[in-house]
């Protein structure tokens, strides 16, 4: 693992600590797993605490765990939004599950980055996760 990736994991303990279900580092990328009711909370301090400075939000995709082949989590559905601290060169994935497999609902985070409208749009389209807080959840 690169010295980077290592200092971005143990930033995120740090700042984080109970808050991370996991901080998973592979293939030279690390990804942050947090519960839904902590997705939002989180995400607004990866964009406002200057250690951390996630100020873009790339992208955000829905997953369907339903036929995972490798060990199956928990919950069918999460999202996962991949971000970017242009200040300080990290890339990073956050991801949370929905608690319910049978109404995935996850906070919006079009009020940490209004870009992320659409993906979330998309994700409720394709997954039917639906998000609290968005301003037009609509196919």
């Amino acid at each position: 693992m690169s010295e980077k990736l290592e200092r971005l994991g143990q930033l995120l303990t740090s700042k984080f600590g109970e808050r991370l279900k996991a901080v998973v580092t592979a293939c030279g990328e690390v990804t942050a797993i947090v519960s839904a009711t902590d997705y939002l909370g989180v995400a607004r301090m990866l964009r406002d605490d200057p250690e951390l400075g996630f100020e873009q939000l790339v992208d955000l995709s829905g997953l369907d765990y339903s036929t995972f082949s490798g060990v199956r989590p928990e919950r069918r559905f999460a999202v996962s939004a991949h971000l970017l601290s242009v200040r300080n060169n990290y890339r990073l994935r956050l991801r949370a599950f929905a608690d319910d497999d049978f109404f995935p609902v996850l906070d919006s985070l079009c009020d940490v980055w209004p870009g992320v409208n659409w993906f979330e749009r998309e994700a409720f389209d394709l997954y039917g996760v639906m998000f609290n807080g968005h301003p037009d959840l609509r196919r």
